[in-house]
């Protein structure tokens, strides 16, 4: 069964209703504290695995916006989101799944393991990163001539912050 649940987008200073698979549903217990848009970029860097190339993601580097395109806060390297009044959160993704493949990073469900801060994201236990586009790995070549560039492809997404 899936949960519906209501998304507010920034681009779109309109409601839109996403389904959030049970595959990366949040316990049971846990309630909705904030939802973010993001806006940004993935960066990829190319490496070299057992003699095969590819892009690697590096890290995010977004903005978080509500429901009025107010900047509220950041997602960068950790992965770490950070509120505008200082708190912030590290996480590491549980589970993921491709929801629109080809147009879109995967949907995501994220446990956070460290708190900064005693704002609201002191609380926050688990994220869901949903509504994807783009972020997707660059299709331009990497290869020994291209190791260790770095590449920013465009993203947008929804977070959806949960605590107690």
């Amino acid at each position: 069964m899936l949960k519906r649940i209501l998304i507010l987008s920034a681009l779109s200073q309109g409601a839109a209703y996403a389904e959030i698979p049970e595959s990366i549903k949040v316990p049971e217990g846990y309630v909705a504290v904030l939802t973010a848009h993001a806006k940004g970029d993935q960066i990829y860097q190319c490496s070299v695995n057992e003699g095969q190339y590819s892009w690697q993601t590096l890290a995010p580097d977004a903005k978080l916006f509500d429901d009025h395109g107010a900047i509220i806060g950041n997602h960068r390297a950790g992965p770490l989101w950070e509120y505008k009044e200082g708190s912030r959160v590290l996480g590491r993704v549980l589970k993921k799944i491709d929801q629109t493949p080809g147009s879109g990073i995967a949907w995501l469900l994220v446990e956070v393991v460290s708190h900064e801060g005693d704002g609201l994201f002191a609380n926050v236990r688990f994220i869901n990163r949903i509504n994807t586009q783009g972020g997707l790995p660059p299709v331009s070549a990497c290869d020994a001539n291209h190791l260790g560039s770095e590449k920013r492809i465009a993203y947008t997404a929804d977070y959806i912050f949960y605590g107690r």
